[in-house]
């Protein structure tokens, strides 16, 4: 499969890191800590039609593929971009007004989930919840929608509010949106962690190139030298691997396809973590300080890796569909 990029997916891809490096760099980002995002910067990112980006045109959307969503979540992972972009793109087609940037949407997978307090994230920023159940979609305003704002959440850029009960909503899809949805949103999550991949490879060569100890760039040791080197292998894997999954999602949903974004899903987990792992052993021990930028990339992996079920449990399912295909 040729996974080369079109012109105009080349010119998707970096007019989205242009606007990314200009308006999310880690200057920005230490800012938005602070203050949180509003929906001034909400409105840039829908002004750029990155929430819209496959809804139709009749919708307000740009009525682009998978494939290109990929690209931009790709580059939105790799400057960790804050806000619901995950959910409020998945449910662009399905909200009026999500694509224009009007309204703001979150959600929550609830496939198997107990009746235990959910964990809403940006609730006091979004207008709606979007909740996948094994039988459904469901939808429901945040207007009657009490929760606790956790005072310190693992993502800085994540704010989460403890809800109990969650409402309901009303039933907008049936089990096959939901079975799309989980398979789009895994996907789209696979992208995240393949631009954290690649941003924090990126960061901790950069690192080493310009450290230096005993008169030489500590990226000079064998021993880093390779911890760099399995760092480029990962997120190749990943890359690979993911843009598979984008493709494939722009044709028919068959089996092989539910294969392909799971296993993406794993690559893409994997490749993140390790790399946002050794970026922090690559810094030393500034690496471990609030003021390093490395632990952003590490922390945003904690939050997506849980978006679309366990790490654990998509890997069973993965085993369990090579199995039946065998």
């Amino acid at each position: 499969m040729d996974f080369s990029l079109s012109t105009d997916q080349e010119a998707l891809r970096d007019g989205v890191r242009s606007f990314c490096e200009a308006r999310l760099s880690v200057a920005e980002l230490r800012e938005l800590e602070q203050r949180g995002v509003d929906r001034t910067l909400w409105g840039e990112y829908a002004e750029m039609g990155l929430i819209g980006l496959r809804a139709s045109e009749e919708a307000g959307g740009v009525g682009l593929g998978m494939a290109e969503a990929v690209l931009v979540f790709e580059e939105l992972g790799r400057c960790v971009a804050p806000g619901p972009n995950l959910w409020s793109h998945l449910a662009a087609a399905l909200v009026p007004g999500v694509a224009a940037g009007d309204t703001i949407v979150t959600g929550l997978d609830l496939r198997g989930a107990s009746d235990a307090p959910r964990m809403v994230e940006w609730l006091e920023l979004c207008d709606a919840i979007v909740t996948i159940h094994d039988d459904g979609v469901r939808l429901l305003s945040t207007s009657g929608v009490q929760g606790e704002r956790i005072e310190s959440p693992l993502d800085p850029f994540t704010p989460v509010s403890r809800v109990d009960p969650l409402p309901e909503g009303e039933l907008v899809g049936d089990a096959d949106l939901a079975g799309q949805l989980v398979s789009e949103g895994m996907t789209l999550v696979s992208a995240l962690m393949l631009g954290i991949a690649e941003a924090s490879q990126a960061l901790a060569t950069a690192y080493a190139a310009d450290r230096e100890q005993f008169d030489r760039p500590v990226g000079s040791f064998q021993a880093v030298k390779h911890i760099l080197a399995d760092c480029f292998v990962r997120q190749e894997l990943a890359r690979a691997a993911t843009y598979a999954a984008g493709v494939l999602l722009d044709g028919p949903h068959d089996e092989e396809v539910a294969r392909t974004v799971t296993a993406a899903s794993l690559i893409a987990e994997e490749a993140a973590m390790k790399n946002a792992r050794a970026c922090i052993q690559v810094h030393g021990g500034m690496g471990f300080t609030w003021e390093n930028a490395s632990h952003y990339y590490l922390k945003r992996v904690w939050v997506l890796e849980n978006a679309f079920g366990h790490g654990a449990t998509r890997a069973e399912e993965l085993a369990k569909r090579i199995a039946d295909a065998a």
